[in-house]
């Protein structure tokens, strides 16, 4: 049964006033408003870096020992989202797991639709390589669309014949953006966090007018063998719940070794309000243990 505190939050989420047609720049300062109630520990600390040409931030939570790196990449249907919208996540994995991460700014459309968000993912994975850190103490990770373009950076350099990190985690990952997942219908009623006519929005300003169903926009309808093992959330209440599931049996038909949890209940990225869910923080515990179990600590004085 969830706790007191998820019914109050999606009873606060489920109350919020909503624009009929708001802007691209309306619904990035919202979100941007969102994630300014829960700001990140002060233990933290956030760094820029240009990693080769894509904006990104260090964050670190612990310094002067080897530890794995957590290579992020936040959500927000690849139109709105930034670094800083998720540092208080990001930063409590970073505390749960002993890790540090490269959170990444990558392109967002309409300015820059698809495949720039894969561009940068690959450049930003390659610079941390180039770094010295090793492909065997990264760990991709991210939310929503952040997990799609998380599970499509590893088949690019899958693709690329690049060496592939310890393993993936995606939290109620976007995977299809031909939304044809039954729960995109089902699930309308009880997910407060998503609406099926914006997610399509979101993904038609992404896609640009190609095909929906291309592989590395559309992870699900990709060929996935040879992935290293993934991690995935998703919540019985979201409208995406389907591009969870079918994703990972897919994977799993393929070889892939994939840990899915579906979290009766949860909505949409419940981790991000770990600073008020005890799911969110047993969530991100269950990441950590991800992370430790398959990534091996890097010497990071090398990685600025």
């Amino acid at each position: 049964m969830a706790s007191a505190e998820f019914h109050e939050l999606v009873k606060k989420l489920r109350s919020r006033p909503r624009e009929e047609n708001p802007t691209i720049e309306q619904l990035r300062a919202g979100f941007a408003a969102l994630s300014r109630q829960f700001p990140p520990s002060a233990s933290a600390t956030f760094e820029p870096v240009d990693a080769s040409g894509v904006p990104a931030e260090w964050v670190s939570v612990a310094a002067g020992k080897p530890l794995p790196v957590i290579l992020y990449f936040h959500g927000g249907g690849y139109c709105i989202g930034s670094a800083q919208t998720h540092r208080d996540l990001v930063s409590r994995i970073c505390i749960a797991a002993g890790a540090r991460a490269l959170s990444v700014d990558y392109r967002l459309a309409p300015e820059h639709p698809f495949p720039a968000a894969v561009h940068d993912g690959v450049a930003a994975y390659r610079w941390l390589r180039s770094q010295g850190v090793p492909a065997a103490s990264i760990v991709i990770a991210g939310d929503s669309a952040g997990g799609g373009l998380a599970l499509a950076t590893l088949l690019s350099l899958k693709q690329a014949g690049d060496e592939l990190p310890a393993g993936g985690i995606c939290m109620s990952p976007v995977t299809d953006l031909a939304k044809e997942g039954e729960s995109m219908r089902t699930k309308v009623d009880v997910d407060p966090m998503v609406q099926p006519k914006r997610s399509t929005a979101y993904a038609q300003k992404y896609i640009a007018g190609g095909d929906t169903k291309t592989p590395l926009a559309s992870p699900l309808y990709a060929d996935l063998k040879g992935l290293p093992p993934l991690h995935i959330l998703v919540g019985t209440w979201e409208v995406l719940l389907d591009d969870s599931t079918r994703f990972a049996r897919k994977a799993q038909a393929a070889g892939v070794a994939v840990d899915l949890e579906v979290w009766e209940e949860m909505i949409h990225i419940w981790p991000f309000f770990a600073a008020v869910l005890p799911e969110g923080r047993q969530a991100i515990d269950r990441m950590a243990s991800f992370i430790k179990k398959h990534a091996a600590p890097a010497n990071l004085s090398i990685a600025r």
